[in-house]
């Protein structure tokens, strides 16, 4: 009978550890999910405006070695900022950044040596979808 008991108990104590170890793995997990989706919500979309004479006739080396830079500095900066894609015209290059706040735009222009001659925070974006 004493075997039974002390069989019975270590099966009681397995269960509740197990039972234990999968509440605090439930309850960590979401926690996770949560402050990834937190992150990525704080993040506001900017266009920046960069007035750059003959910028329309960069070469592709060019574009590339700006590009380099960027992701360079933005790694640095870690994922507080993000590029999404810039739009380059005959003087000037638009770009569209999330960022936390405008002071990371303005770092990331002094570490990459860009210039910036305003930043528009985005307060909504409509398309041909939005008449819809």
């Amino acid at each position: 009978m004493k075997k039974i008991t002390k069989h019975l108990n270590v099966l009681i104590v397995s269960m509740l550890l197990t039972g234990f170890a999968s509440i605090a793995q439930s309850s960590v997990v979401p926690n996770n999910e949560k402050n990834k989706k937190e992150m990525q919500t704080e993040l506001k979309t900017y266009v920046i405006e960069r007035n750059i004479p003959g910028a329309g006739q960069f070469t592709p080396e060019k574009l590339k070695s700006i590009s380099e830079t960027s992701c360079t500095v933005l790694k640095e900066l870690g994922p507080g900022i993000q590029w999404l894609h810039s739009y380059v015209t005959d003087n000037k290059i638009f770009c569209v950044y999330k960022a936390e706040n405008i002071d990371m735009i303005k770092e990331h222009a002094k570490r990459g040596g860009f210039p910036v001659n305003a930043i528009y925070e985005v307060s909504s974006v409509i398309s041909p979808a939005t008449a819809n």
